[in-house]
């Protein structure tokens, strides 16, 4: 399949060697006193009084050749696990966002660890989403339990893959203990570790802190599956042009894969960012900006040259509800992604810059992942479809609507929606006139409505719920108040439609 490019193969050699230069003559500042040791004891030069790590142009390499080509994402139930690059993306929730738009009241509030319950049990039966990366934050979380109350919810009431971050090592074993918990021992679940985390060790630019270094070093030596993000802001923290933002987002994913590699050669990794501009006439943080979608075509082009899976925060937007501008923003940054090969698009349910999740806006997202997911099906193109057959037989003036191709393929070879309305407006307005946000929280509602066939068996959540003493509820339950929008008979207009239309097909 080709994929859409912005530059050629000399433009892309060009980025690499300015990466290798950034590292060679700038460096890294290392906050972390293990990974400069670790740089070191690989053939980067280190000065420890000011904690400036500088690497070679053959230590990059060197590490580069290691990184495998695939990546594995695994869920609770192994039908669900993900290994890509493949055809189809890989599609994500967005995540950690602090706030919910509450489904009773529309109102915005700080998301629980019950949101997360909810989030969790929709995630699971919605099929455009492949990975439940935890959409928001759990304000209720008890002392010490910030991330283990967001893991713990989600691996409840999800059986796809789990993956975000955590703040330091301490947090990471325990939610790894959880793991063992679920799976019934230690080893069963080393055997198969089905919790992934992400990390953020960069900070924009060219600095790497201490504890998510730390993190980045302890998942690849546990052999934990975790991937690195890079999230700069062009204008404020990289140049403002697109060949320098990638110049020196490059040589941030480059070291990042060189410590990881240092740590255990062969950690598996993904080539994965946020790049985002800022609206410079006020400072705001736009991810919803057109050129995400291109600066990502440009790392989906850099990971092709390393052979390495490509990934990107696309389907982000700016709007603070689900609106017009919510759907384009989401629309085309993830559509230019599909078209230029991306592995990972991380975009599900976020509004307002990643600050809020809206159970509507995360519906609509699923049936937007599922388009993304049929245009990178292709088209299939053999004898058979060209139908020279049919169209000899049925020839001028004819119809196709009853040829045997056609009712062979009518409910597979095009998109059907679940929500998008294609009823004649009278139809509609008989049916109460509604918007897709009130089709979409509809949708939600019937999903939590129903008993969840994820959620974990009573003694196994008794397990947990032993060793963690205080640990939050996890239960996913349908909100209080929460009540269907009166939408119509959708039926009824669409049996009508249907009459109507055989007897325009009869005359």
């Amino acid at each position: 399949m080709q994929y859409f490019t912005f530059l050629d193969p000399r433009d892309l050699d060009r980025i690499h060697e300015a990466s290798l230069e950034i590292l060679n003559e700038v460096g890294l500042l290392v906050r972390n006193a293990k990974a400069r040791r670790r740089f070191a004891e690989h053939g980067a030069r280190v000065d420890e009084a000011t904690e400036r790590v500088t690497i070679p142009p053959e230590v990059v390499e060197r590490h580069l050749a290691m990184v495998p080509p695939t990546i594995t994402l695994r869920g609770r139930d192994p039908k669900y696990d993900v290994t890509f690059p493949r055809k189809l993306p890989v599609i994500a929730t967005a995540s950690s966002a602090p706030d919910i738009v509450d489904p009773v009241s529309g109102v915005t509030r700080r998301a629980t660890s019950h949101d997360i319950a909810r989030i969790g049990h929709i995630v699971n039966e919605l099929d455009g989403f492949d990975v439940f990366s935890i959409s928001v934050l759990a304000d209720d979380a008890p002392e010490g339990h910030f991330n283990l109350s967001r893991f713990y919810p989600a691996l409840k009431n999800c059986l796809k893959p789990v993956r975000t971050s955590v703040l330091n090592v301490e947090e990471a074993e325990k939610v790894l203990k959880l793991g063992e918990l679920i799976a019934g021992s230690p080893e069963a679940f080393w055997e198969r570790p089905f919790i992934n985390f992400g990390y953020c060790s960069i900070v924009t630019p060219l600095t790497m802190d201490f504890d998510s270094t730390e993190n980045l070093m302890f998942f690849a030596e546990r052999g934990v599956t975790a991937y690195g993000t890079v999230a700069p802001m062009g204008g404020i923290n990289t140049p403002l042009s697109m060949p320098g933002m990638m110049a020196l987002i490059n040589a941030e994913w480059l070291a990042t894969m060189c410590l990881a590699q240092m740590s255990r050669a062969g950690t598996e990794l993904m080539y994965n960012f946020l790049p985002v501009f800022a609206d410079l006439r006020t400072g705001a943080y736009a991810p919803g900006a057109i050129e995400v979608g291109m600066m990502n075509t440009l790392v989906c082009q850099m990971a092709r040259r390393y052979n390495v899976p490509s990934g990107g925060y696309l389907g982000l937007t700016n709007s603070k509800v689900s609106d017009a501008q919510a759907g384009y923003e989401k629309g085309m940054s993830t559509l230019l992604g599909a078209l230029s090969g991306v592995s990972f698009i991380v975009m599900g349910g976020l509004l307002d810059a990643l600050m809020s999740l809206d159970f509507g806006q995360l519906a609509i997202d699923d049936e937007i992942a599922r388009m993304i997911k049929r245009i990178r099906a292709g088209v299939d193109f053999s004898e058979a479809a060209l139908a020279l057959d049919d169209i000899r037989r049925i020839g001028p003036g004819g119809m196709f609507a009853d040829s045997p191709m056609t009712l062979a393929n009518m409910t597979t070879a095009t998109f059907m929606p679940d929500l998008a309305d294609r009823d004649l407006r009278e139809t509609w307005a008989e049916n109460g006139s509604a918007d897709i946000h009130k089709r979409a929280l509809n949708k939600a509602m019937a999903i939590l409505s129903r008993p969840n066939r994820a959620v974990l068996d009573a003694e196994t959540d008794a397990r947990i719920k032993a060793h963690f003493a205080g640990i939050v509820a996890g239960e996913s339950t349908l909100p209080a108040g929460w009540t269907p929008f009166e939408i119509g008979s959708r039926g009824a207009g669409r049996e009508r439609r249907q009459t109507r239309r055989r007897m325009q097909l009869s005359v």
